[in-house]
């Protein structure tokens, strides 16, 4: 079962699912979480290929195992500082939309297991977009901040699929 089956945003995201697995991942000092369903695996981050005229969030393409994946660096489309790469700096390949994308995170700790009590509604805050974000995930003293990463890809802002399926 996949969450974005079940969202709905009248009510808790993951009422009626019991619990899920969210990849637990750091960008700059915040941790935030994504559908563990959603990853196909982790790398270490490598040279890429850039794209002329692409946005400064996409830093470029690599070439996995035959497979042309646009890779895009959440910090800088989060509006996080200047994003250093060091050996912690991992991209996390997803199948989203149909489509594989990498994305440039500060680093992966760990799988967490989360139940519906342990999820929060994402805050309105105003004027601010929260359209892709499914909740707060509390565990133990630990906040995750959780992405519907499938929203998040297929956004008007982000541009990446109309920019694949051209």
């Amino acid at each position: 079962m996949q969450l974005s089956d079940n969202i709905n945003t009248t009510q808790n995201p993951v009422a009626a699912l019991g619990s899920l697995e969210f990849l637990a991942f750091t960008l700059g000092k915040e941790e935030y979480g994504i559908d563990i369903q959603r990853v196909q695996e982790i790398r270490g981050y490598e040279a890429v290929t850039r794209i002329a005229n692409a946005p400064d969030f996409i830093k470029g393409v690599i070439n996995l195992r035959g497979v042309i994946v646009p890779i895009v660096d959440m910090r800088i489309k989060f509006n996080l500082d200047n994003p250093a790469y060091d050996e912690f700096t991992v991209v996390i390949i997803l199948h989203v939309c149909q489509r594989v994308i990498g994305m440039v995170v500060d680093s992966v700790s760990d799988v967490i297991n989360l139940v519906q009590e342990q999820v929060k509604p994402a805050p309105d805050i105003g004027s601010l977009n929260t359209g892709h974000l499914i909740g707060v995930g509390t565990l133990d003293d630990r906040m995750l901040i959780l992405i519907d990463i499938d929203k998040l890809i297929s956004s008007s802002d982000m541009g990446l699929i109309e920019q694949l399926s051209e």
